[in-house]
C-alpha cells in the first residue's frame, strides 16, 4: 500500500514528534522519496507544496540539492504562489558556486520590468541575497530604474540591492552615483537609511564618489540636526531617541567624509558637539549614538576641545553599570592613547579600578590600557597597581601582566635598584608565567650595577628563603639543596641551583666535600640536561680541580640591545675614551670586585687569584675533558633584512658552527620602531624537502613600540648536501588593533650560508 505524501504542517508535526534521531531520519527519507517522485512526474499544481516541504527539510540540515531546478521552474511560472516559493528556494538552495543560479537571470529581469510590486520585491530580495558578479552587471540598469520609482516599497528594496551590487562589483559605482543626490531629499526613513548606507559603500570603494559626496556634507549635517532637535516622527523614536539607527548611519558616513579633509571636518564640528551634549545616555539607544559620535570626532580633523570632550565621554562610559559599555570604552581609549595620551591619562584612576573586574574580557582590556598609560612620570604608582593586580589576576592573564610589567620597567625604570626590585617581585609572584628572558635580563642588570651587588644578593636570597636573617654559608648550601630536592622545582630551576653550587665551590672558604657529594648524586639523574651538567662538574672536581677556579670565575657582562642600552652607551662614551690610554690588566683583579665571598665572610683581602693560564692552543684549558684543538672561526656571514612594514622589521643573522658545517643557525630578530606595540607575534618557516628545519621557541610574542626589546627566535637548518637555500616565512601579528598576515619567500640568502 502506497503511503500518501504529507502536507507541510503534518510533516512538521511528525518530525517534531520523533523520539529519536533515527525516527526523524526515517520520516525525512520517506518524505524526500515522495518529493522526488512528484518532481519526476512533473506535477505543476503541487510543485510549490513539495518544494516548501523540501525547504523545511533543508533548514533541518538534510540534503536538498535535487530541488534546485524546481526553483527555476517555479520562478518562471506566472502564478504568484509559485514565484514566492521559487524565489525563496533560490535564496536558500542556490549560490555562486552553482552554475544553475545564472539561469534565473532572465526571469529576474522580466519580473523587475513587469511593474507588479510584490513580484518586483521578490526578485530584488533574491538578487540582493545570492546575486553573483555576472548577474549584478547584467541587471544593474533595471535596478537603477527602480531607484526612482514612486513606490517606497520598491525603492527601498532597490536601494538595498544596489548596496549588494556595489559590494560585488565596485566598478558599478558610476551607475548608482547620480540617483543618490535625489534620494537624500526623501522623507521616508527606510529609504533615507538605505540611501545613507549606499552612499557609505560608494565612498568606501570609490575615491571619485568620496570627492563627489563631500559636497553634500551640509545636507547630511542638516538631516542629523533635525533628528537631534526636532525628530522626524514619533513612530521612529526608541527610548526617547529619534531614530538612532539613522543617526548612527549618518555619523558613520560623516566620519568617512571628514577623514583627512579640513573643510568637511569644520562643517560638522558644531553638530558633533551638539549631539555629544544633547543625547540622552540613560538608555542604550542614546549610548549607541554617543559612541558613534566619539568615533567620528576621533577620526576627523576635529578641534582639540572636541577631542577632549570625546575622551571624557568614554571616561563616563567607564562608570556605566553595563559591562558591554565599559568594554567598548576601554577598547576605544586604547585606540586613542597614542594620539591623545594626556587626555586619556586623566581617567587613569578609573581605568585602574577596572582591573578588579570579575569579567575576564574587561580585566584584560583594562590591563592593556593600564600598560599603555605607563610613562616616566607615573611609573612608580602604576607599577604598584599592576603588581597588586598580578598577585590576584586569573592564570590566563598572569603571563601577559608579567610581560607587560617587565617591558614597562625596562622602558621607564627611574633607578636600577627600583628596576631590580620590580623584576624580582614579578619573578616571585608570577613564577612559571614569566617570559624566558626575564632571568637573563635580571642577571644582565645586576651585572652592570656593581654598586648594587650586595643589595641584589641579599634580595635574591631573601626571596628564595623568605627569611630576613643574616646570610650564612651553611644556610646558603642548605637552601640550594632544598631547591634541588623539591618536587616543585622545574628542571631548569635545578640546573640553576646546581650551577650556583659549583660557583660557590670557588667562593666559600670551607670544605667542598658537601658540594661534591650533591653534584655526584645528580650524575645519574633522569633529566639528561641535569645529568650532563652533574657529570661535567664532577669531572672538574676529580680530574681538573686545579683549573676549577679559573673556569668558574666571574662571567663577563653580556652585550645586549634595549631601550636603555643606547642611553648607557652615550653616558659612558666619554669614560671609554679616557680609558683607551690606560693599560689593560692581563689578570682578573678579583680583590677589587665585590663577589659573594664578600657577603659570606666579610673579608676581601683573602681572595685567591686564579692561576695564570697558558693562552696557547695547546694549553691546559684547551685539553679540558680531552677536547680537540679548535681551528680559527670562519668569516662572519652578513645579516639580512627580509621584511619591513609600518615600522616592524625582521632581520636574519647566520652562524655555521665550525664543528658541524652542515648545520646553519639562523636567528630571527623582530624589532618595532612604530608608535604601537606588536602583539601575538608568530613566525613560521618552511624549507625545501632536501633540508631539515627545526624551529626553537621564540623569546616572546610582544614587540614593544619605539624600539623596545625585540623578539628573537632560532632556526636550525641541516643542509648536508649544500643545496641552495630558500626560506619561506609566514608572519602573523596584531598591530594598531589590526590583524596582519604576511607570507613571503626569501631567495637572496647569502651564499656563505649554504655553500
Amino acid at each position: 500500500m502506497v503511503v500518501p505524501s504529507l502536507k507541510l504542517q503534518d510533516l512538521i508535526e511528525e518530525i517534531r514528534g520523533a523520539k529519536t534521531q533515527a525516527q526523524e531520519r526515517e520520516v525525512i527519507q520517506k518524505e524526500c522519496a515522495h518529493i522526488r517522485a512528484s518532481f519526476r512526474d512533473g506535477d505543476p499544481v503541487h510543485r510549490h507544496r513539495q518544494l516548501a516541504k523540501l525547504l523545511y527539510v533543508h533548514m533541518l540540515g538534510y540534503p536538498a540539492h535535487f530541488g534546485q531546478m524546481e526553483c527555476l521552474k517555479l520562478i518562471a511560472s506566472s502564478r504568484f504562489t509559485d514565484k514566492r516559493v521559487g524565489y525563496l528556494g533560490a535564496m536558500l538552495l542556490l549560490d555562486e558556486r552553482h552554475d544553475a543560479h545564472l539561469l534565473i537571470t532572465n526571469s529576474i529581469k522580466n519580473d523587475l520590468s513587469q511593474g507588479i510590486q510584490p513580484v518586483q520585491g521578490l526578485a530584488l530580495c533574491t538578487l540582493s541575497t545570492m546575486g553573483s558578479a555576472e548577474m549584478c552587471r547584467d541587471l544593474a540598469p533595471e535596478v537603477e530604474k527602480l531607484l526612482l520609482q514612486p513606490s517606497p516599497y520598491v525603492r527601498k528594496k532597490a536601494i538595498l540591492t544596489a548596496v549588494h551590487m556595489i559590494r560585488k562589483v565596485p566598478e558599478l559605482s558610476s551607475v548608482f552615483l547620480p540617483p543618490c543626490a535625489q534620494l537624500l531629499h526623501e522623507r521616508h526613513h527606510g529609504i533615507l537609511l538605505g540611501t545613507i548606507t549606499l552612499i557609505t559603500e560608494l565612498c568606501e570603494r570609490s575615491p571619485a564618489a568620496l570627492r563627489h559626496f563631500r559636497k553634500v556634507v551640509p545636507q547630511l549635517v542638516h538631516i542629523l540636526r533635525t533628528l537631534v532637535t526636532m525628530g522626524y516622527s514619533t513612530e521612529h523614536s526608541i527610548s526617547g531617541v529619534s531614530d538612532p539607527f539613522l543617526q548612527v548611519q549618518i555619523l558613520r558616513l560623516l566620519r568617512i567624509l571628514g577623514r583627512n579633509h579640513e573643510e568637511s571636518s569644520e562643517t560638522m564640528n558644531d553638530l558633533l558637539a551638539q549631539v555629544a551634549t544633547n543625547t540622552d545616555t540613560s538608555r542604550n539607544a542614546g549610548n549607541a549614538v554617543l559612541f558613534e559620535t566619539v568615533l567620528t570626532i576621533m577620526d576627523i580633523r576635529s578641534a582639540a576641545g572636541l577631542r577632549v570632550l570625546a575622551v571624557n565621554i568614554l571616561g563616563r562610559f567607564l562608570l556605566n553599570s553595563d559591562r558591554n559599555i565599559r568594554y567598548v570604552a576601554l577598547t576605544s581609549l586604547l585606540r586613542l592613547v597614542q594620539s591623545d595620551h594626556s587626555a586619556v591619562q586623566r581617567h587613569r584612576p578609573t581605568v585602574v579600578e577596572c582591573l578588579r573586574e570579575t569579567d575576564a574580557s574587561l580585566s584584560r582590556r583594562a590591563l592593556e590600557l593600564s600598560l599603555a598609560l605607563v610613562n616616566s612620570s607615573n611609573v612608580r604608582a602604576m607599577m604598584q597597581e599592576l603588581q597588586a593586580f598580578l598577585e590576584s589576576c586569573p592564570p590566563d592573564l598572569r603571563a601577559d601582566c608579567a610581560s607587560g610589567i617587565l617591558l614597562a620597567a625596562e622602558r621607564f625604570a627611574p633607578t636600577k635598584r627600583w628596576h631590580i626590585d620590580t623584576i624580582l617581585h614579578v619573578l616571585t609572584t608570577a613564577g612559571t608565567h614569566v617570559r624566558d628572558d626575564a632571568v637573563a635580563n635580571l642577571t644582565q642588570l645586576i651585572g652592570g650595577a656593581q654598586e648594587l651587588h650586595a643589595y641584589s644578593v641579599r634580595r635574591l636570597y631573601n626571596a628564595l628563603a623568605e627569611d630576613i636573617s643574616q646570610v650564612d654559608e651553611e644556610e646558603v648550601l642548605a637552601l640550594l639543596e632544598k631547591v634541588l630536592q623539591s618536587h616543585m622545582s622545574l628542571p631548569a630551576t635545578r640546573g640553576y641551583a646546581l650551577t650556583a653550587l659549583m660557583k660557590l665551590s670557588t667562593r666559600l672558604c670551607g670544605d667542598n666535600n658537601r658540594i661534591r657529594q650533591v653534584v655526584s648524586i645528580y650524575g645519574s639523574c633522569l633529566d639528561v640536561e641535569l645529568q650532563q651538567r652533574a657529570v661535567e662538574y664532577d669531572t672538574l672536581f676529580r680530574k681538573y680541580d686545579h683549573m676549577r677556579a679559573a673556569i668558574l670565575e666571574k662571567m663577563p657582562l653580556v652585550e645586549r640591545d634595549g631601550p636603555q642600552a643606547d642611553e648607557e652607551a652615550k653616558e659612558s662614551k666619554e669614560a671609554a675614551q679616557l680609558s683607551e690610554a690606560a693599560p689593560v690588566p692581563t689578570e682578573p683583579q678579583a680583590s677589587q670586585l665585590l663577589d659573594l665571598l664578600d657577603l659570606l665572610d666579610g673579608a676581601s683581602g683573602d681572595v685567591q687569584h686564579p692561576p695564570h693560564l697558558d693562552p696557547s692552543p695547546g694549553g691546559a684549558l684547551v685539553h679540558l675533558l680531552d677536547l680537540p684543538c679548535v681551528p680559527p672561526p670562519p668569516a662572519p656571514i652578513p645579516d639580512l633584512k627580509v621584511f619591513e612594514r609600518e615600522g616592524v622589521q625582521l632581520n636574519l643573522s647566520f652562524i655555521r658552527p665550525p664543528e658541524n658545517p652542515a648545520l646553519l643557525l639562523i636567528t630571527i630578530t623582530a624589532t618595532n620602531f612604530s608608535e604601537g606595540d606588536v602583539t601575538h607575534f608568530i613566525c613560521q618557516a618552511a624549507v625545501p624537502k632536501s633540508l631539515q628545519l627545526q624551529l626553537q621557541a621564540p623569546s616572546g610574542n610582544t614587540v614593544p613600540a619605539r624600539g623596545g626589546l625585540p623578539i628573537t627566535q632560532l632556526f636550525r637548518i641541516l643542509n648536508p648536501n649544500k643545496a641552495p637555500l630558500r626560506l619561506k616565512l609566514r608572519l602573523t601579528y596584531d598591530h594598531f588593533h589590526q590583524s596582519v598576515q604576511e607570507i613571503f619567500e626569501v631567495n637572496n640568502l647569502p651564499v656563505e650560508s649554504w655553500q
